[in-house]
């Protein structure tokens, strides 16, 4: 389902190239669930980011679903995001202007799909949210917004599910709860998973954890 072949990023800066990621590889199977721990500062989102196509690599190889990146351009890149990919992302990035059926939408919307309103609402209510379709971002609380970016992320049915720290601005119970409702729905869905966190016990859930460290991927031991 997706695959990382000796990929670099460098980054130019004032004091010279910053190198992020140094050789990193990966293999993650369809139906498979992966997590990438690694320190703060170790290049976790940025690995995220060029393993979605929404950041270019300097090197390397990124194939997503067969399709390798490189021989995309970028209005390929975001046709394979909308239809075989769904994000999470720590900051949720829900549209302020609006609504959370609105946000759920979305997706289906730049799609074109004609029931896309029906197909929203009903991811609402798989996620408890049907009483919040009306509500806009800043009248959700924490874990609510979350969940919308969740349903909003699965809506379209993503053969690759990507969810960046889902729980790193929750407090712990509500945490726990998002936790829930994602492996719920991606168990429900047979979606693939790859999740970026720093919870050891979020990883492992998963089926095997890698560890990002000096650039690299390590499989974590057992």
């Amino acid at each position: 389902m997706l695959e990382l072949t000796d990929v670099t990023m460098r980054y130019a800066t004032a004091n010279g190239a910053l190198s992020v990621l140094d050789g990193a590889s990966m293999r993650v199977a369809p139906g498979e669930r992966v997590a990438i721990t690694g320190p703060s500062g170790s290049g976790k989102t940025t690995l995220l980011l060029v393993a979605t196509g929404l950041e270019t690599a300097t090197s390397g190889t990124v194939t997503i679903d067969g399709d390798a990146l490189s021989g995309l351009d970028d209005d390929a890149r975001a046709d394979l995001r909308r239809d075989r990919l769904g994000i999470v992302f720590q900051a949720f990035h829900l549209v302020p202007s609006l609504s959370a059926l609105q946000n759920v939408a979305l997706p289906l919307d730049i799609a074109g799909a004609a029931d896309a309103t029906p197909r929203a609402r009903r991811m609402l209510e798989a996620v408890g949210l049907a009483d919040r379709a009306a509500h806009y971002p800043s009248q959700l609380s924490g874990g609510e917004q979350q969940r919308v970016a969740i349903a909003r992320a699965m809506v379209h049915g993503p053969r690759l599910l990507v969810a960046d720290e889902p729980t790193g601005n929750l407090d712990g119970a509500t945490g726990e709860s998002i936790v829930q409702l994602l492996f719920e729905l991606e168990e429900r869905s047979g979606t693939t998973l790859l999740l970026v966190t720093h919870d050891v016990a979020l990883a492992a859930r998963c089926d095997r954890t890698l560890v990002l460290g000096n650039g690299r991927l390590t499989e974590a031991a057992a």
